[in-house]
């Protein structure tokens, strides 16, 4: 979860960093269900959409 942490500390700089992390624990633990596979695109693909609609 690191990678998708620092990704979208990149592409949300003004969020800062703790809201990120909250934000993928919580994705990570919501698609605990999921193949292990695909579990790292889609945590972060969910964290990227809520962290867009937290801004609007």
């Amino acid at each position: 979860m690191r990678s998708a942490i620092a990704r979208l500390s990149r592409e949300f700089p003004d969020l800062g960093p703790d809201p990120i992390v909250l934000v993928v624990r919580t994705c990570r633990e919501e698609l605990r269900g999921s193949p292990d596979g695909a579990l790292p695109e889609l945590v972060e693909r969910l964290a990227r959409q809520r962290l867009r609609v937290s801004l609007d």
